[in-house]
């Protein structure tokens, strides 16, 4: 039992939310053995809607303005991770390409924005909580993941701070509801790129089973001093058109299929493509893959219009990887 001073009582709603969150921190130091392992969603209220009906009006909204193309039925996507008054509309050109009758299980990689490691890491919670509902972390494949001696346990303090993972989790509740499946969330690192073809080869086979999806988080060049990055090319014309110019060279090189080819456009460019070690690790899984696979992008937007170098924006892109017809598993096609 713990007990609270009056001085602790709430006189406003943000004082009911501080005094749940005291009284959750206290009892979970306690009880740890009886606390629920749940990632909570930390940026819900702020970088998206944290109200149920609000946030389910509102990609149900931006998937519906989605004409999905034809012939790409999705099993993999890659889709931006800023707050959603930003990118919300482009996810929805990833996620309206997604049949959930086909999956049972979604892997999430997602770049670490705050911890550094030469690795990739597995959350430390049983489940990812989101306004719409949770989702449980699939523990027969983390165990096998964990096996392989090649992956790290983030904490949850880790785990929580971490936004590139969390902004896709309302899209994919959203996308798979009335489906049973479980969750599987990976953070990668800044990895090298021998590191990338090794995960790469190791995450493969999953790819070749058609009942799981891959959800690749990346936002596209972060332009302006305070990303320390001012790449502009004048035959372009305006800022935002070089940057723009600069992404769709990046977009290219990706839907080759090669980490090669992104790997030199990198090394060209550097541009602060923030997931580009989830992008590469996945380009390395297709590598490694039994089934040939084709990406497509279908948008992409930029969260200001730069004409000015004082000026900054973050550009979000959404992309469509599908089974190319004849290489699926047996029934797939």
């Amino acid at each position: 039992r713990i007990s609270l001073p009056r001085s602790f009582l709430p006189s406003s709603s943000r004082g009911v939310e501080r005094t749940l969150t005291l009284c959750f921190s206290l009892f979970r130091r306690a009880n740890p053995s009886r606390m629920p392992r749940v990632r909570r969603p930390s940026h819900a209220n702020s970088w998206y809607k944290g109200d149920a009906a609000a946030l389910e009006a509102e990609i149900s909204k931006w998937k519906a303005a989605v004409e999905p193309l034809p012939g790409l039925p999705a099993r993999a996507i890659i889709g931006p991770h800023a707050g959603y008054s930003y990118c919300g509309h482009v996810m929805a050109h990833a996620y309206a390409h997604i049949d959930p009758t086909k999956f049972k299980r979604v892997f999430l990689l997602g770049p670490s924005h705050h911890v550094f490691s030469r690795k990739c890491l597995l959350s430390s919670q049983a489940v990812y909580d989101t306004p719409l509902g949770p989702m449980q972390i699939d523990s027969e494949v983390y165990g096998q993941l964990r096996a392989t001696g090649r992956f790290e346990d983030m904490d949850l303090e880790v785990d929580e701070d971490e936004h590139s993972l969390e902004l896709h989790t309302p899209y994919i509740v959203h996308t798979m509801r009335g489906q049973e499946f479980r969750l599987v969330p990976i953070m990668v690192g800044a990895l090298t790129g021998e590191a990338e073809a090794s995960y790469g080869k190791l995450l493969a086979p999953y790819l070749d089973d058609p009942t799981n999806l891959f959800v690749i988080s990346s936002d596209f060049c972060h332009w302006g001093s305070r990303f320390s990055y001012t790449y502009y090319d004048r035959e372009q014309g305006q800022i935002w058109e070089s940057i723009k110019w600069l992404d769709q060279q990046g977009m290219r090189a990706i839907e080759t299929g090669d980490p090669a080819a992104f790997a030199s456009y990198q090394e060209r460019y550097k541009n602060t493509i923030c997931g580009r070690h989830p992008i590469g690790l996945f380009l390395n899984m297709l590598q490694h893959c039994r089934t040939r696979h084709r990406i497509r992008f279908t948008q992409y937007d930029q969260s200001s219009r730069c004409t000015a170098q004082s000026h900054s924006s973050v550009s979000y892109a959404a992309a469509v990887v599908s089974v190319e017809a004849g290489t699926g598993a047996a029934g797939e096609d």
